[in-house]
């Protein structure tokens, strides 16, 4: 089955072409970063109208650079939440508007089900039942993933996700939007040893994240440390190394903690949290004292991306899943899902 996922959660335009003999045909993106960094966060209205822009153009490119004609498609899959719901409606609007005019099924993908089973787009491919850490903007979460569509909330976020953290602890200190990236530059070059920030919710079971107080003592550590003019470079870049250290120390032990709780022996990581390099390389050391198996996806597929989404919505659609009305959930948790039939 051909299918052209669509992926206009946020503040990227995603789309892909997947198959489920053939793997992934072709992808394309297209991030607003640079036109909302002149705000220093995402302006809703501003990303639900460059979708409308660039959505369809993409897709008829997409189409004509991998040689497939409109009539080889036998599914549409899109993002029908969660997510912000203007940008939502963009791309399940169009989803759904082609799959009249083309006579084929679509069917609507949970954003963080797309995130969950990235990895499986590798060549090397974890295989359930494995624990899943979702860390992005706005998520932070442990899963258990007993089979497809089969997951089980161990723990989250009780305020800011790790994503989230960045991005602040970013503005405290005025560096670029998005705030994971400049914070994780800036930390190669600081001394992680200078300073010590708290691992919140560490010392106490459960499987649950809080990252509020980390954000309040990195903002009290930078009113201490500046001067008249401000952090000079080498502070700046030791409270990013710091901050940092903490953030992926925390979700390392959080996720030893689910191994051993579940007993199983894999671990995912996924969303754009995940393409942080020092915690790929906290997870990797913490997985060979376990003997447990790393897996995450290829950098370009932990953000928000179309491939993602065709693959989920391959799969479900295979399975037998519509949907027969343009519906968006800005909120909607992965409990939600049903499991992936097979076909």
């Amino acid at each position: 089955m051909l299918v052209l996922g669509i992926e206009t959660s946020c503040d990227e335009t995603g789309v892909a072409l997947y198959d489920t003999e053939r793997g992934l045909v072709a992808d394309a993106l297209y991030s607003q970063i640079e036109m909302h960094a002149n705000y220093g966060g995402v302006v809703p209205e501003l990303a639900s109208r460059d979708h409308v822009r660039k959505l369809l153009p993409m897709i008829a490119q997409l189409l004509d650079e991998a040689g497939v004609d409109s009539s080889e498609l036998q599914g549409i899959a899109y993002t029908h939440g969660p997510g912000l719901v203007g940008a939502l409606l963009v791309g399940a609007t169009l989803a759904h508007s082609l799959a009249e005019v083309w006579d084929i099924p679509v069917v609507g993908v949970h954003h963080m089900e797309g995130h969950l089973l990235a990895p499986m787009l590798e060549e090397n491919a974890p295989r359930p039942p494995f624990v899943a850490l979702l860390v992005s903007g706005g998520h932070t979460q442990l899963v258990a993933v007993k089979g497809l569509g089969q997951y089980e909330l161990l723990g989250e976020s009780l305020d800011d996700a790790a994503g989230e953290a960045f991005d602040k602890a970013a503005k405290m200190m005025e560096l670029p939007y998005p705030g994971g990236p400049s914070v994780a530059k800036l930390a190669e070059s600081g001394d992680r040893s200078r300073l010590k920030f708290p691992r919140p919710m560490t010392d106490r079971p459960g499987l649950d994240f809080s990252f509020s107080g980390l954000k309040t003592f990195t903002l009290n550590t930078v009113a201490e440390m500046s001067g008249e003019n401000g952090l000079d470079e080498r502070d700046k870049a030791d409270i990013c190394a710091a901050f940092e250290e903490a953030v992926a120390h925390t979700l390392m032990i959080k996720c030893r903690r689910a191994l051993k709780q579940t007993g199983m022996k894999t671990l995912v990581l996924a969303g754009g949290v995940a393409a942080n390099k020092r915690l790929r390389e906290l997870m990797a050391e913490m997985v060979a004292k376990q003997k447990a198996e790393l897996f995450y996806p290829r950098l370009k597929f932990c953000t928000d991306n179309g491939a993602m989404i065709a693959y989920v919505g391959a799969l479900r659609l295979n399975g037998g899943e519509r949907s027969d009305s343009i519906e968006v959930q800005p909120r909607m948790t992965l409990s939600d899902l049903s499991k992936i039939e097979a076909a």
